[in-house]
């Protein structure tokens, strides 16, 4: 059974709370949440178990306001940040579903050195952000449900479209947040991925 530990980290003197789990040494993965979802969604999914059977150091970040993390005026990016400037590889693979897909998405544009690996899922503001895209040069997964009605598949043809190394995969039937429809499918995709574009 996979330990998955609660630890929390001073920014600025706010707490920001996280769930953990894998080696220390694995590569970095930071897990971001939905608006709706909060970090223990990852844990309910067996997210953060998978990832770290696979030997990732695994993240979830409780974004401020959610969770035990509570609302500050910081940016999420600025906690991403601090996050990945103290861990031993000063990269991460970045993971985030919708409003966490933004967060990710914005931050990967402006810290391009920091993030090895991006992984949205029916991410919001990517129309927002779609004169930058072309910028991105860097393994990336779209994900996205078939039947989203929150982002629209629209959003993760363009990924595909302007982004040059990105990949969109398209879970049939599945609404926006696919990942919870069919989980099973979801780990499939995203160890396959992450084997693929980043072997150890």
């Amino acid at each position: 059974m996979t330990d998955i530990i609660t630890q929390q980290f001073d920014y600025g003197g706010h707490p920001i709370h996280t769930l953990q789990a894998g080696p220390d040494s694995g590569p970095l993965i930071l897990l971001l949440h939905g608006k709706m979802f909060q970090a223990a969604t990852w844990q309910e999914t067996g997210t953060l178990a998978k990832l770290a059977e696979a030997g990732y150091h695994v993240v979830a970040l409780y974004l401020p306001g959610f969770g035990n993390s509570p609302f500050t005026n910081i940016e999420p990016s600025e906690v991403l940040k601090t996050l990945i400037n103290q861990s031993s590889q000063n990269k991460a693979i970045l993971l985030g579903p919708s409003m966490g897909g933004r967060i990710v998405l914005e931050f990967t544009l402006d810290n391009p050195d920091l993030v090895t690996s991006l992984i949205l899922i029916g991410a919001v503001g990517v129309q927002e952000n779609k004169e930058r895209l072309k910028e991105l040069n860097l393994p990336c997964l779209a994900l996205w449900g078939g039947e989203d009605t929150i982002s629209p598949l629209t959003n993760g043809r363009l990924i595909q479209q302007e982004v040059k190394s990105a990949e969109l995969v398209i879970i049939p039937g599945a609404p926006h947040p696919c990942y919870l429809d069919q989980p099973n499918e979801w780990h499939r995709i995203l160890l396959r991925f992450l084997t693929e574009k980043l072997p150890a």
